[in-house]
């Protein structure tokens, strides 16, 4: 009985939380309000039926604590050599043919989606590995898509010769805002580089005799291809593979990067910044490489970006753009590279995908957001963290030698 009237209050919470958006709808042409009560009603059935759901998997949750879960049991699989190599090659052959047996509308959409995995993943460095929280990652994308669009606009620059400069450009603006951030964590950094991004766009949209402010920047040269006039579809399939190709290299760069040398001493800042400091880490050059290489990945993202839309304006790059991307880490997993890429491509592809449900998408897009990080607070994939064991010891005769690490991912 307890558990039938939790479920009443919360079919009656959900009922009048939703109340103008589910039940109310405005009618321009007569002028008048149209009560659409059976909604009330739908969502209060399906907020009962699901609150007694929540409850039996809870309970159910409770008494099969520490056995086997389908999520488990798809991870055991996929890290397989041979089943990891089969879905990897499938996966590449559906990529490098999707703009041809698909509509242009779906290589756009995915063009979008890879683009934010490339942002997702640049982030993941800051916030995933450094565990330095951005709120204004979204004014580095913005730096590099300013930065093709003003050497394209003022000085005829082509693509493939901003796109480093981009990355290097952005790279330094992440210095410019590492250097005085260096002593700042937790909800102070977060504050600081929120303000950095809303600078980041007053500047464009008030420097109107460099940046045109609201009205943007129009006519942005898209790639070239050996002089070879274009069309929209075959500029688009092009971008795409370009895209494509970006995003394996991000995948590739930022893998070997968390192995790395300069990828543990990210970690091991994450973990604990005092214990850092004492193993003879200098905090300051860490915290620097982890924003400016996060930094030089949205400005790639950036030029791209502006090359594929050929317009800009600083409407794109609000801290709406900054709050998706930390979105994405944090629902794939901070510092898994598999979790975020899988995140980026869900966030972007399910809105466009739910459509059908008309004005109803957003509403459903944030439910399964919120029970997914009840669920899953961790995120979709969580990070490998290196184990070490000592060898070398024997019980019977002692040491034998020294002991040696060993290291490997649990």
């Amino acid at each position: 009985m307890h558990v039938l009237t939790k479920a009443l209050i919360v079919s009656v919470w959900f009922m009048v939380l939703t109340f103008p958006l589910m039940v109310m709808k405005v009618d321009r042409i007569n002028n008048a309000i149209v009560w659409r009560w059976e909604n009330m009603a739908f969502m209060g059935i399906a907020a009962f039926v699901l609150a007694l759901l929540w409850h039996w998997s809870l309970v159910r949750r409770r008494k099969e604590a520490g056995g086997p879960s389908l999520l488990h049991g798809a991870t055991a699989v996929l890290r397989r050599p041979k089943a990891r190599r089969i879905g990897l090659g499938l996966l590449a052959l559906l990529m490098l043919i999707m703009p041809v047996i698909s509509s242009l509308y779906q290589v756009n959409i995915m063009i979008s989606a890879m683009l934010y995995i490339i942002l997702g993943l640049g982030l993941n460095i800051v916030v995933g590995l450094a565990g330095q929280l951005v709120l204004g990652y979204a004014a580095f994308y913005a730096v590099g898509a300013y930065t093709y669009a003003l050497l394209n606009h003022y000085f005829g620059l082509g693509f493939w010769a901003v796109l480093p400069v981009g990355g290097l450009v952005t790279a330094l603006f992440g210095l410019m805002l590492g250097f005085p951030v260096l002593r700042l964590k937790g909800d102070y950094l977060a504050i600081v580089t929120l303000g950095f991004g809303e600078i980041t766009r007053l500047v464009l949209e008030n420097w109107t005799d460099v940046t045109r402010g609201s009205f943007g920047i129009a006519n942005i040269e898209r790639p070239g291809f050996f002089g070879v006039n274009l069309d929209v579809t075959q500029a688009t399939g092009y971008i795409y593979y370009i895209v494509l190709a970006a995003v394996v290299l991000t995948i590739i760069v930022v893998t070997r990067l968390k192995n790395s040398r300069i990828g543990l001493a990210l970690q091991a800042l994450r973990e604990d910044e005092i214990a850092c400091e004492a193993m003879g880490i200098d905090l300051t050059k860490v915290k620097l490489s982890a924003f400016a290489l996060g930094s030089c990945w949205a400005g790639f993202a950036g030029v791209i970006f502006a090359a594929k839309t050929t317009f800009i304006n600083p409407a794109s790059f609000t801290f709406m753009e900054s709050a998706m991307i930390l979105s994405m880490v944090v629902l794939g997993g901070m510092g898994s590279v598999t979790g975020v890429t899988i995140a980026a491509v869900i966030l972007v592809l399910a809105p466009e995908y739910l459509r059908a449900f008309s004005e109803y998408r957003m509403l459903i897009f944030g439910a399964v957001m919120v029970i997914m990080m009840i669920y899953r607070p961790q995120g979709l994939v969580t990070d490998e963290k290196r184990a070490y064991r000592v060898s070398g010891l024997d019980d019977s005769d002692g040491p034998k030698g020294a002991p040696r690490a060993e290291g490997g991912a649990a």
